[in-house]
């Protein structure tokens, strides 16, 4: 009761699922909350793909599971057998090294279930490099041609050219590609895509809290003069507004966003076979695409970060929207194209860790940007130093909580230490807001405006009593 009177609204700036062991509970949690919406990240529409089929998303989904260790995620919380991939993966790798596959952190599994998780890591990456192949073969409007990597390897030497370079390949064991056609599915993974496939779709948890996201969810937010989204507004090298193709159309600024937003809600509510695909394949587009809002980097490197030593074939280079963030004039252009005032008006994303413990400062642009990921997954935690920021919005203004670890439940428990927080005033109004300052007061007013109506028109008769 406390947390409703105090809290009126929640706004999440995406990123719920790839980020710890139990997104399934959170999205229970927020599936209670009184009042929220949330924004997608990159994460969240990789997911919501999965969710609909699509084996670009499942094949990333299930390879990250295993990555760290959470392939608890598919199994207990959503019901998704991985037998016959756990089946596959030991029988076709069982004398593989997998030496490049090893997990992130420490899941502290036991000897076997870690085998299992490595092979079925590697298992899925391979499965993956092959699936977002004939994606980008349909979608040719998508531009990733470049992230076609298998048909760039010598077998025999173990090398790889990326962008004109030779690389030495880390792991030179593939047993299940045929260096004549290395994208096609062997029989056995073909198989294992089909049963993960019906597993997903027939996931009645997992379509539940997809569809919430859909619900409850968008590309972006207006709310009181604020702009929020997870990760960028795509902009050019000199910080005009860059424009993206969608499927031969070309689109920037707001408009890119709304038109991505349809084809997310096309997959899901079309009742065209067609629309629904395209829309599936969009978000699989969203995840990792350069022009996507929701990653803002130069490519996805899941095949150089396996495969090859060499930082510079890793690097994923960011979208100049995050040079420009202490930029006035760029911000400006920003806000006006999405309808925004430039004085009044801010910007509030996540999707980059900020760096608190090397002294960045998560608010930009003299307070016109605030970027809020303060590392709440405790894999972030060491990226940040802290444990998540919270933004506040009341009526004396702005004010930022960053958030202490948390040790663990029984340290709370027992040693009853909560979570500190430290708190910093972003902004502080001389003159404080009224509810009718704000978006729910613009509706009140309307409100109002029509009960007035309403009851002028009975007064003069022209509205008779039922």
């Amino acid at each position: 009761m406390i947390k409703q009177l105090s809290l009126d609204h929640l706004h999440l700036v995406g990123d719920v699922y790839d980020r710890g062991p139990a997104p399934h509970l959170i999205m229970d949690t927020l599936m209670r909350f009184h009042s929220l919406d949330i924004q997608w990240g990159n994460h969240d529409v990789v997911w919501m793909g999965a969710a609909l089929g699509q084996r670009g998303c499942i094949a990333h989904v299930v390879r990250n599971c295993a990555r760290y260790g959470n392939l608890s995620v598919l199994e207990d919380a959503y019901g998704i057998n991985i037998l016959p991939l756990a089946s596959f993966a030991l029988e076709a790798y069982k004398d593989d090294p997998c030496v490049a596959f090893g997990l992130k952190g420490d899941p502290q599994l036991a000897p076997h279930d870690l085998e299992m998780n490595v092979k079925i890591q590697k298992a899925m990456a391979i499965i993956q490099f092959k699936v977002e192949a004939k994606i980008i073969d349909e979608n040719p409007s998508f531009a990733l041609s470049d992230r076609k990597l298998l048909d760039k390897i010598d077998y025999e030497k173990g090398t790889v050219v990326v962008d004109g370079v030779e690389y030495e390949l880390i792991d030179k064991v593939f047993p299940t590609i045929d260096p004549s056609d290395p994208f096609r599915l062997t029989p056995e993974e073909e198989e294992v895509m089909q049963r993960l496939e019906q597993a997903f779709i027939g996931s009645e948890k997992l379509q539940r809290h997809m569809r919430f996201f859909l619900d409850a969810g968008s590309l972006y937010k207006i709310a009181n003069g604020n702009l929020l989204f997870h990760a960028g507004v795509p902009l050019n090298d000199d910080g005009s507004l860059m424009e993206v193709d969608v499927y031969g159309g070309k689109y920037k600024g707001r408009a890119l966003y709304d038109v991505l937003d349809r084809y997310v809600r096309d997959a899901y509510n079309s009742a065209s076979p067609i629309a629904r695909k395209r829309g599936a394949d969009m978000l699989w587009w969203l995840w990792l695409a350069p022009g996507s809002p929701l990653f803002a980097k130069s490519k996805m490197a899941t095949f150089e970060l396996y495969l090859i030593a060499e930082k510079e074939a890793r690097k994923e280079v960011k979208n100049p929207f995050y040079t420009f963030l202490e930029n006035e004039e760029v911000m400006a252009g920003i806000f006006r194209d999405f309808g925004l005032d430039p004085k009044t008006s801010r910007i509030v994303c996540g999707h980059v860790p900020v760096k608190v413990k090397d002294g960045e400062d998560p608010v930009k642009c003299g307070g016109k940007v605030l970027t809020i990921d303060g590392g709440f997954s405790k894999a972030y935690q060491k990226t940040t130093g802290i444990a998540g920021y919270t933004l506040i919005s009341n009526s004396y203004g702005f004010v930022l909580a960053a958030h202490e670890p948390l040790e663990s439940v029984e340290t709370a428990v027992v040693d009853e230490v909560d979570i500190h927080s430290s708190r910093r005033v972003v902004e502080h109004l001389t003159q404080r807001i009224l509810v009718a300052d704000t978006d729910t007061g613009t509706e009140l007013k309307e409100q109002i405006d029509d009960l007035e109506k309403l009851l002028e028109a009975y007064r003069q008769n022209l509205i008779v009593e039922g």
